[in-house]
């Protein structure tokens, strides 16, 4: 647990810091080019977060299975989805609704359901692409027995 709060949390952190940057300093525009930015970041830096953890747990516990890697791997994703969706309610409660009125089903739905859709999508997309990461790196280490 602790090696997942050690490498899930600084995704967070990169989540924390691009929403401070990219809707409050330097605000960018929903129609901007510059919008594509924040998954590709978020998704090499969970990727890199789960790499990094699984090699220190590897170094940690000495050699570590396939199952082991994945368990560790997808413990870092379960911590960066659920503090990256407890940092958007925070931020929601004190904002306000501004930050969800730029989501793209505000126009249409009630606000309850823009805000369950984008936390459940946060939330599972992040597990779901934390499984395939810490897929692809534990099969990695398995086969170069690190």
């Amino acid at each position: 647990m602790r090696i997942a709060l050690k490498y899930g949390l600084p995704v967070t952190l990169i989540v924390i810091i691009w929403v401070v940057f990219a809707r409050f300093l330097f605000p960018i525009a929903q129609q901007s080019s510059l919008q594509f930015l924040a998954p590709v970041l978020f998704n090499i830096a969970e990727f890199i977060a789960i790499y990094l953890g699984i090699r220190a747990a590897g170094r940690t516990a000495g050699q570590m299975g396939f199952k082991a890697s994945l368990k560790g791997g997808v413990s870092i994703a379960f911590v960066y989805a659920a503090s990256s969706c407890l940092f958007f309610v925070v931020l929601d409660l004190i904002v306000g609704p501004k930050l969800l009125l730029s989501e793209p089903m505000s126009q249409n739905h009630p606000l309850w359901q823009v805000a369950l859709a984008a936390y459940t999508g946060l939330f599972f997309g992040s597990l779901i692409l934390g499984l395939i990461y810490s897929t692809v790196v534990s099969f990695a280490f398995a086969k170069r027995n690190i």
